[in-house]
Protein backbone atom coordinates (compact mmCIF):
# COMPACT_ATOMS: atom_id res chain seq x y z
CA UNK A 1 0.00 0.00 0.00
CA UNK A 2 2.98 2.15 -0.71
CA UNK A 3 3.00 2.91 3.35
CA UNK A 4 0.08 4.46 3.37
CA UNK A 5 -2.14 3.80 6.14
CA UNK A 6 -5.33 1.89 4.95
CA UNK A 7 -8.51 3.51 6.94
CA UNK A 8 -11.86 1.75 6.49
CA UNK A 9 -15.04 4.07 5.37
CA UNK A 10 -17.95 4.34 7.70
CA UNK A 11 -18.08 3.57 10.91
CA UNK A 12 -16.69 0.98 12.83
CA UNK A 13 -19.26 -1.66 14.34
CA UNK A 14 -20.26 -1.36 17.60
CA UNK A 15 -17.57 -3.40 20.28
CA UNK A 16 -19.75 -4.09 22.70
CA UNK A 17 -16.58 -3.15 25.95
CA UNK A 18 -19.16 -1.61 28.03
CA UNK A 19 -21.50 -4.58 27.77
CA UNK A 20 -19.00 -7.08 28.21
CA UNK A 21 -17.64 -5.27 31.09
CA UNK A 22 -20.74 -5.31 33.07
CA UNK A 23 -21.46 -9.07 32.32
CA UNK A 24 -17.79 -10.04 33.99
CA UNK A 25 -18.61 -7.48 36.95
CA UNK A 26 -22.10 -8.80 38.03
CA UNK A 27 -22.53 -12.40 35.98
CA UNK A 28 -20.06 -14.46 35.02
CA UNK A 29 -16.15 -13.38 34.94
CA UNK A 30 -15.20 -16.48 32.68
CA UNK A 31 -17.32 -15.49 30.03
CA UNK A 32 -17.10 -12.03 30.76
CA UNK A 33 -13.44 -12.40 30.28
CA UNK A 34 -14.02 -14.00 26.73
CA UNK A 35 -16.39 -11.37 25.35
CA UNK A 36 -13.78 -8.62 26.50
CA UNK A 37 -11.21 -10.18 24.54
CA UNK A 38 -13.16 -9.77 21.24
CA UNK A 39 -14.62 -6.59 22.36
CA UNK A 40 -11.06 -5.47 22.16
CA UNK A 41 -10.24 -6.51 18.97
CA UNK A 42 -12.95 -4.53 17.29
CA UNK A 43 -11.44 -1.18 16.98
CA UNK A 44 -8.12 -2.62 16.03
CA UNK A 45 -9.09 -4.19 13.67
CA UNK A 46 -11.37 -1.83 11.60
CA UNK A 47 -8.20 0.67 12.16
CA UNK A 48 -6.08 -1.82 10.06
CA UNK A 49 -8.21 -2.38 7.40
CA UNK A 50 -9.66 -6.08 8.45
CA UNK A 51 -13.61 -5.52 7.93
CA UNK A 52 -14.46 -8.90 7.87
CA UNK A 53 -12.24 -9.39 11.20
CA UNK A 54 -14.03 -6.60 13.01
CA UNK A 55 -17.16 -7.86 12.09
CA UNK A 56 -16.76 -11.25 13.19
CA UNK A 57 -14.86 -9.85 16.64
CA UNK A 58 -18.50 -7.91 17.40
CA UNK A 59 -20.26 -10.65 16.61
CA UNK A 60 -18.53 -12.93 18.78
CA UNK A 61 -17.67 -10.06 21.97
CA UNK A 62 -22.03 -9.45 21.48
CA UNK A 63 -22.60 -13.71 21.66
CA UNK A 64 -20.24 -14.39 24.68
CA UNK A 65 -21.29 -11.09 26.67
CA UNK A 66 -25.04 -12.78 26.50
CA UNK A 67 -24.29 -16.16 27.20
CA UNK A 68 -22.29 -14.48 30.30
CA UNK A 69 -25.81 -12.34 31.01
CA UNK A 70 -27.34 -15.41 30.73
CA UNK A 71 -25.87 -17.97 32.28
CA UNK A 72 -25.50 -15.61 35.34
CA UNK A 73 -28.46 -15.06 35.73
CA UNK A 74 -29.30 -18.96 35.81
CA UNK A 75 -26.37 -19.36 38.67
CA UNK A 76 -28.42 -16.57 40.47
CA UNK A 77 -31.73 -17.77 40.26
CA UNK A 78 -30.70 -21.28 40.68
CA UNK A 79 -28.65 -19.88 44.28
CA UNK A 80 -31.68 -18.27 45.04
CA UNK A 81 -34.12 -20.92 44.34
CA UNK A 82 -31.83 -23.54 46.95
CA UNK A 83 -31.56 -20.88 49.65
CA UNK A 84 -35.45 -20.86 49.84
CA UNK A 85 -35.62 -24.71 49.96
CA UNK A 86 -32.55 -24.74 52.71
CA UNK A 87 -34.80 -22.08 54.82
CA UNK A 88 -38.00 -24.18 54.11
CA UNK A 89 -35.89 -27.14 55.16
CA UNK A 90 -34.38 -25.64 58.05
CA UNK A 91 -37.85 -24.29 59.11
CA UNK A 92 -39.19 -27.61 58.41
CA UNK A 93 -36.72 -29.49 60.92
CA UNK A 94 -37.08 -27.02 63.84
CA UNK A 95 -40.63 -27.66 63.70
CA UNK A 96 -40.04 -31.80 64.08
CA UNK A 97 -38.93 -31.13 67.45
Amino acid sequence: MNGQNFQPSGTPPPNYLVFAVLTTIFCCQVLGIVSIVFAAQVNSRWNSGDTQGALNASRNAKMWAWIALGSGLVIGLSLIILSVFGVLAGIMGVMDF
